[in-house]
C-alpha cells in the first residue's frame, strides 16, 4: 500500500494539513476536497484545498490545489494528509488503521547496520514539528494508539517535550509509543524534563542489542552508545517512566542473546516489555546482509532460551515479525501480529495455510529475503 501520491501544486506556499473528503456538501474545517469536477454551485470556501486528477483549467483562482494526481485509491474519508509545495500528498493518519505514526525527524545520532530508514543529515525538525502540531489537533479523539518515530525523536530537544504535552492535552486517552535509542536520557535533565509531563500513557521503546558494550556499539555504529543507553534507561527508571526493550534478531545479536536476556533481568528489571524482532530487508540491511543474515530457523534455540527465561522471571515478552511455521509451537504464545497493515504481505504458498489468520506474515520487502523453512500448515499436519 502506498501512503503518498503526487500531482502539481498550485497556490501552495507551505505545507497544508487537512482531512480528506469526497463530499462536496461538507462544511468541516481543515478539509481537502477530492473531486473530478468542481460543481458550479459549490462553495469552495468550505474547503482549504482542492485535490483532483484533472488538469488546471477548472481550478478556482487563488484556491490551494494539487491537480493531475494519478489516483486517490489509498485514501479513505477522514484520512489526514499533508499537501506540499512540490505537489506531494503524504498520508499522515488513516482512520481505518491502528498503525499510525508521527515522523519526528529523519536525523539520528546512531547509524545502525540494519536501520530500516537510514538517517538523513538535514534540519527537518522545524518543518515536521509544524506539520505534526497541525496533525495532532485533527486526529480523532478515540484514537487508540499512536507512535512517534524517526530518526531519533529526542533530537528535537524541547520540541519533543512540547509534542508530548500537546498529545497529552489533545488525545488524553491515546496510548503513545515512542521509538528512541534512549541515549539522550543519559543526561538526567532530559529524563527529569520528561517526568514533569507526567504522561502515564507514554511508553518508550529502546533497543539494547547485546549485554557486551562493544557488540552493541558495533551494531549501532556509535561509540559509547551502550553506556549512554544503559545510563539513559536507569535515569528513566528513576523517574518511573514506562520502558520497552527491543532486540533485533540477526547474526550480530544472536550469539549473546541468552546472556542479554539474563542481563536485562538482572540490570533492567524495571522494564515493562521485551520484544524480539525479526530482521527487515530494507534500508541498510541489503548492503550489510552478509554481516546480518541468519535464517530464523537457525536461531530457534537461542531465541527460545531467551524468551522463556524472561517469561519465567515474570517479564512480559513478545516475538515480532516472525512466521509461525518457522517457530516451534511452544513459542507461538509469544508471537504478535506486529507488522503495520500497509507493510504486511504473505507469500503465495501462505494463502492456503490453516494458520494464515493467526500468523503475522512478512514485511512486503522481505518477500525476496525470508526463511527457507516457510511452509503452509495443512489439515494433515494439524
Amino acid at each position: 500500500m502506498n501512503l503518498k501520491t503526487k500531482g502539481v501544486a498550485k497556490y501552495i506556499n507551505e505545507p497544508l494539513v487537512g482531512r480528506i473528503t469526497r463530499d462536496v456538501s461538507s462544511t468541516g474545517e481543515n478539509s481537502f476536497l477530492i473531486c473530478e469536477e468542481i460543481p458550479a454551485d459549490i462553495n469552495t470556501n468550505s474547503f482549504e484545498a482542492i485535490l483532483t486528477s484533472k488538469d488546471t483549467s477548472h481550478l478556482v483562482e487563488n484556491k490551494p490545489a494539487v491537480y493531475a494526481v494519478p489516483n486517490f485509491d489509498h485514501l479513505s474519508e477522514g484520512d489526514i494528509v499533508a499537501i506540499n509545495e512540490d505537489g506531494n500528498i503524504n498520508t499522515l493518519y488513516r482512520v481505518n488503521s491502528f498503525h499510525n505514526v508521527l515522523l519526528a525527524t529523519e536525523r539520528c545520532n546512531s547509524n545502525c547496520l540494519m536501520c530500516s530508514q537510514p538517517p538523513k543529515d538535514r534540519n527537518d525538525i522545524p518543518r515536521l514539528y509544524s506539520i505534526n502540531q497541525k496533525l495532532i489537533s485533527l486526529i480523532p479523539k478515540d484514537c487508540i494508539e499512536l507512535g512517534i518515530s524517526g530518526g531519533e525523536p529526542t533530537l528535537m530537544g524541547e520540541m519533543f517535550f512540547q509534542t508530548l504535552e500537546n498529545l497529552k492535552e489533545q488525545l488524553p486517552e491515546t496510548e503513545i509509543h515512542v521509538l528512541t535509542n534512549g541515549r539522550s536520557f543519559a543526561w538526567q535533565s532530559m529524563a527529569e524534563r520528561l517526568a514533569k509531563i507526567d504522561y502515564r500513557r507514554l511508553m518508550l521503546g529502546v533497543p539494547v542489542y547485546s549485554d557486551y558494550y562493544q557488540v552493541h556499539d558495533y551494531i549501532v555504529q556509535a561509540r559509547d552508545a551502550f553506556n549512554q543507553t544503559i545510563l539513559g534507561l536507569h535515569n528513566l527508571a528513576r523517574y518511573n517512566q514506562r520502558i520497552e526493550i527491543r532486540v533485533v534478531l540477526h547474526k550480530q545479536s544472536i550469539p549473546r542473546l541468552t546472556k542479554l536476556a539474563k542481563y536485562i533481568f538482572k540490570n533492567l528489571p524495571f522494564v515493562e516489555h521485551v520484544a524480539f524482532m525479526g530482521l527487515e530487508f530494507i534500508g541498510y540491511t541489503p548492503h550489510n546482509i552478509e554481516k546480518l543474515w541468519i535464517d530464523p530457523h537457525d536461531y530457534i534455540e537461542e531465541l527460545g532460551e531467551a524468551v522463556e527465561f524472561l517469561s519465567g522471571q515474570g517479564i512480559h515478552v513478545s516475538i515480532y515479525n516472525s512466521q509461525l511455521c518457522v517457530l516451534p509451537e511452544n513459542l507461538w504464545q509469544y508471537c504478535r501480529k506486529s507488522i503495520s497493515d500497509w507493510k504486511n504481505e504473505y507469500l503465495p504458498e501462505c494463502q492456503n495455510c490453516l494458520k494464515l489468520n493467526d500468523c503475522g506474515g512478512l514485511f512486503r520487502w522481505n518477500l525476496n529475503k525470508h526463511s527457507d523453512y516457510i511452509k503452509p500448515f495443512t489439515a494433515i499436519e494439524m
